[in-house]
């Protein structure tokens, strides 16, 4: 039997403008983006829609801004959400996964990214690093060069993206040796990126105890359909399970490559992103090899595919 997966983006997939004609179609959405924005105490939706990018892309924005678009769309769907069998998020996106399968509430979702985002922004203000893409070596290989250039400091895989498209994170300095490394092994591309800190490192340690804290005062259920975990790139059917691993996923790298594997070996051939941008369908388009795409992230997405016209 033909598999469905509900995929929801993570960080570095925003833009500005995006969710605004989702807000201004509903009033449910703009309920949302109220109870973000008071959470936050700054006006998350001119962010959203007017920006400017650069205030957009931090990470005390970022987040909620990227999980209240996802939850926006799940909302104007409604009950026109097709059966689906597995849910997963990059990173942050793991939120959006666990509310559409009811293992949290919209709301405790959006409460929850709001403190993890600020917990992690003030992380990356204490312990500042960076990160960096390696393209077209192995896991092996981008674990090796890790090893090598942790002389310089902390720098592990953070992101592992695709089989041959992995994210490091660490301190400057080894991020930066590490680059050197890739390039001297051939990689096909070893750059720098432009974040705000050393995210899936143990440089976000200090971001786990608040978390942890707060999660606690949280309702987490038994998802209805199983999610597969950034960390474990396995699922996980249980509240108390899903509470443990979102706060190792803050210091634990995203096993993205890992989920993708686990879903074609459980008979996923349809994939559907919920969310800004299609990142994790060109992801799944090169690895996955799925039967079908459909990227959600407008009300016209929507309308073409309630409609059969996707």
């Amino acid at each position: 039997m033909s598999k469905t997966a509900l995929l929801f983006p993570g960080q570095a997939s925003q833009y500005v403008g995006m969710g605004k004609d989702l807000y201004e179609s509903s009033d449910a959405v703009r309920a949302l983006y109220s109870l973000a924005s008071e959470e936050i105490g700054t006006d998350i939706a001119a962010i959203s829609f007017e920006g400017p990018a650069e205030q957009l892309k931090r990470t005390r924005f970022t987040q909620p801004a990227i999980l209240l678009h996802a939850l926006s769309i799940l909302t104007v769907l409604g009950d026109r959400l097709p059966v689906f069998h597995y849910a997963c998020g990059h990173s942050l996106g793991e939120y959006a996964a666990l509310a559409v399968t009811g293992a949290m509430s919209y709301q405790d979702a959006i409460r929850a990214v709001v403190k993890r985002a600020s917990l992690m922004e003030d992380a990356c203000q204490a312990n500042p690093g960076t990160m960096a893409a390696i393209m077209g070596l192995d896991s092996a290989q981008v674990e090796d060069i890790c090893r090598l250039a942790s002389e310089k400091g902390v720098v592990i895989p953070a992101n592992f993206n695709s089989a041959i498209q992995i994210a490091i994170s660490g301190a400057v300095p080894s991020v930066e040796q590490a680059v050197v490394l890739a390039k001297e092994a051939k990689a096909k591309r070893a750059v720098m990126l432009e974040v705000g800190g050393a995210f899936h490192s143990p440089l976000m340690e200090p971001a786990k105890v608040g978390l942890a804290q707060f999660l606690d005062q949280l309702t987490i259920a038994n998802p209805s359909v199983p999610v597969v975990a950034n960390v474990t790139a396995s699922s996980v059917m249980t509240g108390d399970d899903i509470r443990r691993l979102l706060v190792e996923q803050v210091t634990e790298p995203v096993r993205w490559s890992q989920t993708m594997n686990y879903l074609v070996n459980n008979g996923v051939t349809s994939i559907i992103e919920i969310g800004p941008g299609k990142v994790l369908s060109g992801l799944a388009k090169r690895d996955m090899k799925p039967d079908s795409i459909v990227n959600l992230d407008t009300c016209q997405d929507i309308e073409n595919f309630t409609t059969g016209k996707a």
